[in-house]
């Protein structure tokens, strides 16, 4: 996906934002640089951005990409997720509800 977008010289930024049914959300993109205050780590040789204040939801989450029949698509196993909505979009967590909206 880098590759494909000439994004091989960004970053891929991990975040967790207020919203969905649960009253929290996933966000990935890419970054050109990290900005103060975030957490730099490398998996599989992809530079990636954490922000501190989502650091701890995100802790011991593995995103993976799986390809099927049906496409592909990310995957998102997040040990501190403690609900979750009917369409998956959304999750709690024990320490954190967010900003939950109607769906």
């Amino acid at each position: 996906m880098m590759k494909q977008n000439e994004e091989e010289k960004s970053l891929l930024r991990v975040a967790v934002h207020g919203g969905g049914c649960s009253g929290l959300s996933y966000g990935m993109g890419f970054t050109p640089a990290a900005e103060e205050g975030d957490i730099e780590l490398n998996q599989h040789g992809i530079p990636i951005v954490v922000a501190k204040n989502d650091a701890g939801i995100l802790n011991g989450t593995i995103v993976d990409y799986k390809q099927s029949l049906m496409g592909g698509g990310f995957t998102i196993d997040n040990p501190n997720a403690i609900a979750s909505c009917g369409c998956g979009s959304s999750f709690r967590t024990k320490t954190n509800e967010g900003t939950p909206e109607n769906c």
